[in-house]
């Protein structure tokens, strides 16, 4: 992308009405600083991206005369989310006034506005199209409900996944299974062993932000686990079937389960692959589970430091060495190993944590990296970590060309991969 100026600040009004302040180009947060975005970081903002406005935010750009860095004086500031398969690179550069309210889980990426378009400081990471907001049919969704609620009429996790999931979140994994593609959701456990500052599914009734979704309430049998799992991989193309989602806690605690669901799966059809979505804290259980069958372990985790991580996860009876341990198990197992990594522009781009992940991957043998937009407030999670001082980033962009570099067997993506993927084939896009 090769622009005549920057893309300007926008700002908001009280309606919601979004406005660009062409006295100012627009800048990228990263930590505590604002940074010019350089042209090739900027793409046009993805379909099924959207805009926010910041209340008690104002943003701060760049005059376009003088070249200062000042604050935007005409209205809220402006954030973007961009949908699945992209990552961000720059957070939304903003002050916060005098008891600004505390923002709701979602990332908050810089945007401005250049050529009556809006434009991201983003790269596409993953060209798996499965969450892609064209390729979903609300009819054909509809339909699947209907269909798979009939089916199994007294299935809970199916009722679950089609009036929580599907039709009140309209959770892309979800929604794919109603359409009877890619990758099934499958959650099993309503308690969960960490206490994670932004858990999407459970806060404290004293906490300033509340949970994006109700948290799963039962245990699933497993017969419900196989009843449903078992046809989807067995006809579904490129199928998976995916243990722990965001609407429950950590399917590690419901091992015994899965073990014997896993078995009784595998008795019905060898197709497909079999992942658990987990914080990987109890690598005796995930040994279980790869002993049972399981085929791929994706690790969610903020950071490669252990101070890092366990200050934002707040783990019960477990440390970062076991999720560490986790990984080096599954791969013992000739699994496929992700970590569903946490991006934070300045932080996940500092020295320390660049040379952290460099021996995590050295120590576990690791895969792949999903590189997730990081759903927080900027400033609360910082202050919440105490992370007052940071270092000059390296580069979101940058990290990712030097680990690839160093570490050429190591993937990137945005999704748990099939088995025809990670079989070797990294250029599928599931078109359909």
């Amino acid at each position: 992308m090769k622009f005549r100026h920057s893309p300007y600040v926008l700002y908001a009004d009280e309606q919601g009405n979004v406005f660009e302040d062409r006295s100012l180009y627009a800048l990228g947060r990263s930590g505590w600083y604002a940074y010019p975005i350089a042209d090739e970081d900027w793409i046009e903002l993805p379909d099924g991206g959207s805009l926010y406005n910041l209340p008690a935010r104002v943003s701060i750009g760049m005059d376009v005369k003088t070249g200062d860095i000042r604050h935007c004086d005409k209205g809220y500031a402006v954030a973007a989310f961009i949908p699945p398969a992209h990552t961000g690179l720059y957070l939304a550069a903003f002050d916060q006034q005098p008891h600004a309210p505390v923002l709701p889980l979602f990332c908050y990426t810089a945007v401005g506005w250049h050529g009556g378009k809006f434009y991201v400081p983003a790269t596409r990471i993953e060209q798996d199209i499965r969450q892609e907001c064209s390729g979903f049919d609300a009819t054909k969704v509809q339909q699947g409900v209907e269909l798979l609620r009939t089916t199994y009429p007294h299935n809970r996790l199916v009722a679950h996944l089609a009036d929580n999931c599907a039709l009140t979140y309209h959770c892309p994994a979800a929604r794919n299974y109603f359409m009877g593609r890619w990758e099934c959701p499958v959650p099993v456990s309503p308690a969960c062993n960490a206490n994670c500052i932004g858990c999407i599914s459970l806060q404290p009734e004293d906490e300033v932000i509340v949970s994006n979704q109700e948290r799963l309430a039962f245990k699933p049998t497993v017969q419900e686990i196989v009843e449903y799992t078992v046809p989807h991989l067995a006809t579904a193309p490129y199928p998976i079937i995916s243990f722990g989602q965001g609407c429950e806690g950590e399917p590690l605690l419901m091992w015994e389960t899965l073990c014997e669901a896993i078995r009784e799966i595998r008795k019905f059809t060898d197709r497909g692959s079999i992942n658990i979505n987990t914080n990987g804290s109890r690598p005796e259980w995930v040994e279980a589970l790869c002993q049972a069958g399981l085929n791929s372990i994706r690790v969610s985790t903020n950071s490669a430091q252990a101070s890092l991580y366990e200050a934002y996860y707040r783990p019960n009876n477990y440390e970062f060495d076991d999720i560490v341990e986790s990984l080096r198990v599954v791969n013992h197992y000739k699994g496929w190993t992700s970590i569903n990594y946490f991006v934070f522009p300045g932080v996940t781009d500092s020295e320390a944590e660049y040379e952290a992940l460099r021996r995590l991957i050295r120590k576990t043998g690791l895969k792949m990296i999903q590189w997730r937009n990081f759903n927080i407030d900027p400033d609360w999670y910082l202050t919440r970590l105490n992370l007052l001082e940071l270092g000059d980033p390296i580069g979101i962009r940058e990290v990712m060309r030097l680990l690839k570099s160093e570490f050429p067997h190591l993937q990137y993506g945005y999704y748990n991969p099939p088995m025809e993927r990670i079989a070797g084939n990294f250029e599928m896009n599931f078109a359909q």
